[in-house]
């Protein structure tokens, strides 16, 4: 069944909890940065930011199939689809994730099909994808971040940027940063920004988290772009989580379809030459495909799963004195090694990242994309650790057989987060919106510097005036 999404997007804190963020909020002054700021542990999300992340990555079969897609305005609706089928992915109540210490590490993979999800979609997919993210720096915090599956032939590399403002009741957390997706075999690149996050109601009323602003999906490759924006509910009208775009051509700014609809639940798309609409999205019964990681014993004390461990052990016994216990003891000993790295005179280098422009990172890894996809799943996991030792046996038993990588047979199972119910396959029972021959796109460019470093798109993501003065206002 559907969850409730009244329950879950707003919380009622106990008495003790407002009295702590009372105290914290009473220290606090309009517009201040929250980075250094300590928040009591029962607003925490029991994992990290880099493992959070991969809630972009949870919907694969509308990512995974698309460069066989022969339209350019197929493959761009559809990454659009992808890029917003993952929002609905949050935990109930108003809750934040981990902050990662600068070093922090987390490496995950799916494999297709998954062994206890009934999903057409899903269950027609066959490989593997892993990811790789890093904590490169912490001041600013950025967290770099690397998607690939060699059977398809999709690579994603991003970096997120999270700033945090106090807005009197409401917290913003500013979201900056780029997720580029490439099809290789197409040579297409399509560079996405995402929606900030505003925590509302911190003095008074329920708490709430809510998406805003503005976001861009482009495709210069393909003369094709889109400006969706996610709305807060107003002080008086309006509803939640409510999105409107526009998909336009970027070289003329013809405006090609139109897109309206709730995030955490339906979508629709409006052909803007024929006047016809048609479900886009729907995520109310879409199965969520967690990703999978290697078991604790295997993994470094820098990996995410296992630094945290025992603080998210305790956030989820509700044990606020273990987690904060547990939180600081971990943050402590990262300021002492930022203070020995200091004195010692010694500059900070990230492990699998390098640094290709101003706070921007790629994986430091030519990828073998000429071998087999087993030769390539392994030679990523000699270089990071990715795999279990199980699933390292496997691939590596692959090489040489001139063949696909299978999923091995064993590992750790994903989560199901809501049954499946009938969910269709890509391009073929979904309702038939693109098979009017026509192209969508945008009229917004792509800025690169002199070096080909992509623009931070600043004016995109930072908060719009009109959502500052409604959130300052509840």
């Amino acid at each position: 069944m559907p969850h409730d999404k009244q329950d879950r997007d707003t919380e009622e804190i106990e008495d003790e909890g407002k009295n702590i963020i009372l105290g914290i909020v009473s220290q606090l002054r309009p517009n201040m940065d929250l980075s250094k700021v300590t928040l009591p542990t029962f607003v925490l999300e029991p994992r990290s930011m880099l493992e959070r992340i991969t809630n972009f990555m949870s919907h694969p079969d509308f990512l995974l199939p698309v460069p066989h897609v022969p339209s350019a305005e197929e493959r761009f609706l559809e990454v659009c689809r992808f890029y917003l089928s993952g929002w609905h992915i949050r935990p109930p109540g108003v809750k934040k994730p981990l902050n990662p210490v600068l070093g922090e590490t987390f490496t995950g993979f799916w494999k297709f099909p998954p062994s206890d999800i009934q999903s057409p979609g899903l269950n027609n997919l066959n490989g593997v994808a892993v990811y790789i993210a890093e904590q490169v720096s912490h001041h600013p915090p950025i967290s770099a971040y690397f998607y690939y599956c060699p059977q398809y032939k999709v690579r994603i590399d991003g970096v997120l940027k999270p700033r945090s403002r106090f807005l009197g009741n409401s917290a913003a957390s500013i979201m900056e940063g780029v997720a580029s997706i490439k099809f290789l075999e197409q040579n297409e690149e399509y560079l996405l920004t995402q929606p900030n996050m505003y925590a509302r109601g911190i003095l008074f009323g329920k708490m709430r988290i809510e998406l805003g602003d503005h976001v861009t999906v482009r495709c210069p490759d393909t003369d094709l772009a889109a400006d969706i924006e996610f709305k807060v509910k107003g002080f008086i009208s309006g509803t939640y989580n409510s999105i409107a775009g526009k998909v336009k051509r970027i070289s003329t700014g013809d405006v090609l379809y139109k897109l309206s609809g709730k995030w955490d639940s339906e979508i629709v798309l409006e052909n803007v030459s024929t006047g016809k609409t048609s479900t886009f999205l729907d995520v109310t019964e879409l199965p969520v495909y967690p990703v999978m990681a290697r078991p604790l014993e295997e993994q470094t004390i820098y990996e995410s799963q296992k630094l945290w461990h025992e603080t998210c052990e305790a956030v989820n016994a509700r044990d606020q004195s273990v987690a904060t216990k547990s939180k600081t003891a971990i943050e402590d000993h990262q300021r002492e090694k930022a203070r020995a790295r200091e004195a010692n005179n010694e500059k900070w280098q990230p492990k699998y990242f390098k640094q290709t422009g101003p706070e921007e990172y790629v994986l430091d890894m030519d990828i073998p994309y000429e071998k087999s996809d087993a030769e390539v799943l392994c030679s990523l996991d000699d270089r990071i650790p990715i795999f279990s030792e199980n699933d390292r046996a496997y691939y590596r038993s692959l090489i040489g057989r001139g063949s696909k990588s299978e999923p091995a047979a064993q590992g750790n199972e994903p989560h199901k987060h809501v049954r499946d119910n009938g969910r269709t396959r890509l391009n073929e029972n979904r309702p038939h919106h693109l098979r009017d021959g026509s192209n969508p796109a945008s009229s917004f460019v792509t800025y690169r510097s002199e070096n080909g470093s992509v623009d931070e798109y600043h004016d995109a993501q930072l908060p719009d005036q009109g959502v500052l003065s409604q959130l300052e206002e509840n």
